[in-house]
């Protein structure tokens, strides 16, 4: 399950975003909370709502951006509306708006039920509600409202990275951070940390003597180099930057970059693309990880980057691709498998029917949607430097003694 915080806003648009989403019969307003005599009033108008929203707001003059939007995303349609009432209500409670004004609108016009909460930040004694360490807190609190052991999880995701093949100490780290996770290499232990709190600790000696073990599957690699081969002449190859909106109407940040053949390999085949690049120039390299076979492959031991971005045939024009979302349909959204007729096709060409272990991905119209389909936050790395992985976390990590971060 996800949750979002939303950029900052001076204005309650999100109640005007969330009514016309009821109006349009693509929501459903699930509860209205501590709006006081409003609530006995019938044929309440959105802006009767903003109104009373703007007046708390408006006790305080230093708080510049009143409105408080967030939103909590399930996988698919594992909770019901009710269900993320529930969730949302004691996640307000949790996060300090217990007793504030707050509207919550229940979505249900993309493929994962999400709800939207929206609220001010202003008190009804003119205090700002705290928003220190908003973003770590969210979690935190989401997680003890589903009752989710932090510790017993990060333990259990550990021991599944620990069963993929890897090469390098920077290959294991991927594993884990491409989930949320934060390393930081230490003289004797990786310190591993999400939710802004240090959750476990791998022994160094432990993941050396996994790297030792490590042989190079020259079978996969070449599976991998045609599949790639393949589906690169149906699906655009062509790398496209994944920014996020700063607050206040400032220039995007890029946070990773992304193509549609990167997007359809994780989805069909469970072979995810992490792209590295530098200072936000275009990517130098990638890295595979492999998580049907549970495996990290360095990109160029399997396709040079160049080969993997562009199409066998010269000059051929995004527009001569099909539609990405029919090259998606087949694919299960449900477990991790191929969807029937991709298991058919696949197996004919004798390839191993292995691969079919794929990840879910979604796209959806809801610009206020998380777009997250798991249970984690999907993260995109970049790679900050042109020196080998290994070199990364080997030298210059030690001599510094820098936490890790996505940039690499």
């Amino acid at each position: 399950m996800i949750v979002k915080i939303l950029d900052k806003s001076a204005a309650f648009k999100g109640v005007s975003y969330n009514t016309s989403k009821v109006e349009n019969d693509k929501g459903e307003l699930m509860r209205v909370q501590n709006f006081g005599a409003l609530q006995g009033l019938d044929c309440l108008r959105p802006q009767d709502y903003i109104n009373y929203l703007e007046a708390q707001s408006a006790q305080s003059t230093r708080t510049k951006f009143p409105q408080f939007h967030g939103v909590i995303s399930a996988k698919g349609r594992s909770h019901s509306k009710e269900q993320l009432t529930d969730i949302a209500e004691q996640w307000l409670k949790g996060m300090g708006y217990r007793n504030q004004p707050y509207l919550l609108i229940f979505h249900k016009d993309t493929k994962n039920n999400h709800i939207h909460m929206v609220t001010t930040r202003v008190g009804k004694d003119g205090r700002k509600i705290s928003d220190s360490y908003e973003k770590i807190r969210a979690y935190q609190v989401l997680n003890r409202v589903l009752g989710m052991d932090e510790n017993k999880v990060a333990i259990a995701d550990i021991q599944n990275a620990l069963l993929y093949s890897f090469s390098t100490r920077a290959q294991f780290m991927m594993i884990l951070e491409a989930q949320g996770y934060a390393l930081t290499l230490t003289v004797t232990d990786y310190k591993i940390s999400k939710f802004g709190k240090e959750l476990s600790q791998m022994p160094i000696k432990k993941i050396d003597e996994k790297i030792a073990d490590h042989q190079k599957d020259k079978e996969r690699i070449s599976q991998l180099r045609s599949i790639i081969e393949k589906y690169r002449l149906k699906v655009n190859p062509e790398i496209y930057t994944v920014t996020h909106d700063l607050p206040g109407g400032k220039k995007k940040t890029i946070t990773g970059y992304s193509s549609n053949l990167a997007e359809m390999l994780k989805a069909k085949f469970g072979v995810q693309i992490l792209f590295h690049a530098k200072d936000g120039n275009s990517p130098y390299g990638y890295t595979i990880l492999d998580h049907a076979r549970k495996a990290v492959f360095k990109g160029s031991e399997v396709m040079s980057l160049k080969e993997f971005i562009d199409p066998l045939q010269p000059g051929i024009k995004q527009e001569t691709y099909p539609e990405f979302s029919e090259i998606m349909k087949g694919i299960s959204q449900d477990n991790l498998s191929f969807g029937e007729e991709t298991l058919k096709e696949y197996s004919s060409e004798n390839q191993n029917p292995d691969e079919s272990h794929a990840l879910n991905a979604e796209t959806s119209a809801d610009p206020y949607d998380t777009g997250i389909s798991g249970e984690l936050p999907e993260l995109q790395i970049d790679i900050a430097t042109d020196i080998d992985d290994e070199a990364i976390y080997g030298r210059n990590r030690r001599k510094k003694r820098k936490s890790r971060t996505n940039t690499r």
